[in-house]
Parts: C-alpha cells; structure tokens; sequence
C-alpha cells in the first residue's frame, strides 16, 4: 500500500496556546522526550489497533520528540542490544505539536532537540540548512516564531521523505544521518548519560568526516553544532566496541555496514561503500 505525505504526515498542526504543561523530568528513561512506558504503550497501540484512527499530540518536552517521532509511524523501544531494535509501523491521522511547552525546556535538551532540526538540514535541504546557520540564535533564545517555522519544516522534510519509503526499504534510511555513530555513542556511554541529540551531533561530524566532503562544508556543519551547543567530537569509545555496536545497527545488511553520506550539504545517501581506512582513522581518534 502506497502513502501519500497527506496520509502520513501533512494534517499537521503548530499549535502555539499551551493545552499540557511540559514534563520537568529529567530522568534517564525518557528519550526523545517519550518515556519507555509512553513508548511501549504506542507499540502496542500500533501492534493491537492498526486498523484504527491514531491521533498523536505531541506534548512533547523535547523538539526531537516534536519533529522526530511524531511523524512517520515508526513506533519502537530499545533493546540491550541495541536502540530501536523492535517496533512496528503504524501511522497516525493527524499529529498536534504544542510549541509552548518548549518555553520550560532546559536548555541542554532544547539543544539535544535541534541536532535533529539541523540532520534535516544538513541530510535534506540546503537551504534550510543555511536558515539554520542564520537563526539559530533565536532558535537558543526559543524565539516562538522561529521554533514554529523549524518545526514545520523539519516535519515536511520527514513526511516527504517518508511518503516516498514509509518502512524504511531505502530512502528514509537517509534520515538517519549521523546516526550510525551516534546510537553506537549512547550504547557505549549508557543510555542518559549523553543525549540523542548530542550522541547525533558529534555522529553527524563522524559521518561527514567518512563522507569526505570539502572542507568548507564540513567546518559548516562543525560551526552550526557548535554554535548550537552541542558537541563535536566522540567520547573515549574503543575501537573494538565502535565495530560491534555498530555491527548491531538497523541499517547493517546482510553482515556489512551501511553508513548515511553526504554528496554535499543537504545531499545524503546510504552506502555500503566507504573508505575503510578513513573509518578506522575515526574511531581510532575517539578510542
């Protein structure tokens, strides 16, 4: 059955008048702003009811929660051998995002939030990208326009992109750019001890090293992660668990690694042909 971005996504609203106040805790089982409990209970939703009308409000104390895992159906939990590794797909018919509860958000997670606002740039839409580099500092400041206008786009971009490849059989794979070595850094570190986004940030800088795009380009990425506030660079990981975790990635076929490139800002592909020796050179230097 084929999804149109209608279906999927595109009944979306930015609501701006606050319904829910956002959930103050920082505990280390909430990830993207949904807690394991939420998570499991729209598996089973997916699993139990998929025949029924799913509506989805993203009260959400995280952006990623907002942009991320509100759209495109794809409801999973993680697993000690790996994140995201069960889950189903089920798609809701319409998705409210409630900006206001961004205005309580501490600022370490507003910053883990907008990794994934710049993936989609960086992965999908040079010009957003170049958006991004001029208002991030309005986005910090949680100017509400602002916020509005990156949500909106990051949920098109991701709708698009899902209507064409709803259960990941090739191009969504691009949406996970920066991820491969940014779920191998929360694995490694402890799930809570980094961020999604912070794991996705310096996973995006990895990816882009592999991607052996120019030089100008990378120190754009670099600039815009690190204006955002988020880190650049892997933690202390040796090489020999960077191999096995990331063995365990959704995304490995048939036994090969399958990374997220980029041809150029905004110009992301999935491949299984990458420059080995620039690979252990990576995580050599995070080792």
């Amino acid at each position: 059955m084929s999804f149109t971005a209608k279906q999927i996504a595109v009944t979306l609203l930015v609501v701006c008048a606050t319904v829910v106040p956002a959930c103050q805790s920082n505990s280390p089982e909430k990830a993207n702003g949904v807690s394991q409990s939420e998570s499991a209970a729209i598996l089973a939703e997916a699993l139990l009811a998929s025949d029924e009308t799913f509506l989805q409000a993203k009260h959400s104390k995280d952006p990623l929660g907002m942009i991320d895992a509100a759209v495109g159906g794809k409801t999973g939990v993680n697993h000690e051998l790996g994140k995201n590794l069960i889950g189903a797909f089920h798609q809701p018919q319409l998705v409210m995002i409630d900006t206001d509860t961004l205005l309580t958000l501490p600022d370490r997670e507003l910053k883990a939030g907008l990794a994934e606002v710049i993936k989609y740039g960086a992965s999908c839409d040079v010009e957003f990208f170049g958006w991004l580099e001029e208002n991030m500092p309005a986005l910090l400041q949680k100017d509400p326009a602002a916020l509005a206008y990156a949500i909106q786009r990051s949920c098109e971009i991701k709708a698009e992109v899902v209507a064409e490849d709803e259960r990941e059989a090739g191009r969504r794979a691009i949406l996970n750019f920066g991820h491969t070595f940014g779920h191998a850094i929360e694995h490694c570190q402890g799930y809570g001890e980094w961020l999604h986004g912070e794991a996705v940030a310096a996973g995006m800088v990895m990816a882009a090293h592999l991607s052996g795009i120019d030089e100008l380009q990378l120190q754009r990425l670099v600039s815009l992660l690190d204006v955002a506030g988020l880190p650049v660079a892997a933690p202390q990981i040796d090489a020999e668990s960077w191999m096995r975790v990331m063995g365990m990635d959704k995304k490995v076929e048939q036994q090969q690694l399958r990374f997220v490139l980029l041809r150029s800002l905004g110009d992301a592909y999935v491949t299984t042909s990458y420059d080995s020796e620039r690979l252990q050179t990576l995580i050599g230097a995070a080792a």
